[in-house]
């Protein structure tokens, strides 16, 4: 009795929206459904890509990475918001709250890395188109992709250890739904300017680098395209790469405005809100836009779903 009562002591108390009741049977519904659209559509779209011979190249390859971060993104976090919102206790144990702090932070740094890795490709298939695949061959794809998630996960480590280790003096009432480094921080009883300078620091670089690398990137992309007199060849390296650019802008908007901040100034309301966004809207609308804008992925899904329905049919 006395470690079930130690234990429940050590949970963290996520309030949500608990102060507007009338919210929660609504955004239940609304988180639900977004689930099932991200876990849908991100399942198709590394099914496919694997599947069909035709999606057989670089880009898809970091896509379905793309889509396997999307959906271990929308995981670590939505099921436990689903069952707070709902039910009686709006509590996560304190290994779950680290646990689902250091996922969240690695997927998201992963991303930030993805992104800027999928830009250079771009850039080698317009720029490069001769030399395109032997710069991009399948085993520097795959050890690019490794890094990518090595890099992340160990950015994780580090960002997670600092929020971890600063001193919350008992405090356990967490003003959002899940565990992320401004609402844990704001549980923090000592002076975080320097907890706050250092994630400043880390999620700078992480964010901004890969940022300025991709702009410079779509700069050379930018050049070559103007130099297309063909009308077909410029659409094709438009639509190529303003899916890229619509997922870049979608992500990079909500974490900089989250994580280039100083904890202090975290608005709850306001992360909240950003925090259901990056969450996942975004990942429920990346391969939407993935699909309506690219004709061999509309193709291929369209082929399995036809081959599907015969199969069923049969």
């Amino acid at each position: 009795m006395w470690i079930n009562n130690q234990s429940s002591l050590n949970d963290f108390i996520l309030l949500g929206f608990s102060d507007h009741p009338w919210l929660e049977t609504p955004l239940f519904v609304i988180l639900l459904v977004a689930y099932i659209f991200a876990l849908f559509g991100n399942t198709s779209i590394i099914l496919v890509s694997h599947l069909d011979p035709q999606l057989d190249s670089p880009m898809y390859f970091f896509v379905s990475n793309l889509s396997l971060l999307d959906l271990c993104y929308t995981t670590s976090t939505v099921p436990q918001m689903l069952v707070n919102i709902r039910g009686p206790k709006k509590t996560i144990s304190y290994g779950g709250c680290i646990a689902q702090l250091y996922i969240f932070l690695a997927l998201g740094s992963t991303e930030c890395i993805l992104l800027a890795i999928m830009a250079f490709d771009r850039y080698a298939a317009i720029c490069k188109p001769l030399h395109y695949p032997i710069i991009m061959n399948q085993k520097r794809c795959i050890r690019m992709a490794t890094g990518t998630w090595i890099s992340g996960f160990a950015h994780s480590l580090v960002q997670s250890t600092l929020t971890v280790v600063a001193p919350r003096c008992g405090q356990r009432v967490m003003d959002h739904f899940f565990c992320e480094v401004p609402a844990i921080l704001k549980l923090v009883c000592t002076d975080t300017r320097v907890n706050e300078a250092a994630l400043n620091v880390l999620g700078a670089l992480l964010l901004l680098v890969p940022l300025i690398l991709i702009l410079g990137t779509y700069m050379f992309i930018a050049q070559a395209v103007m130099k297309i007199h063909s009308r077909e060849s410029y659409w094709k390296a438009f639509n190529t790469c303003a899916s890229h650019l619509l997922v870049v802008s979608l992500f990079y908007f909500t974490a900089i405005s989250m994580y280039v901040q100083p904890p202090s100034s975290y608005s709850h309301d306001r992360g909240k809100v950003m925090a259901l966004f990056y969450g996942i809207v975004t990942p429920t609308l990346h391969p939407f836009i993935y699909t309506l804008r690219n004709k061999d992925v509309k193709a291929s899904l369209r082929k399995a779903l036809n081959k599907e329905f015969w199969v069923k049919k049969r």
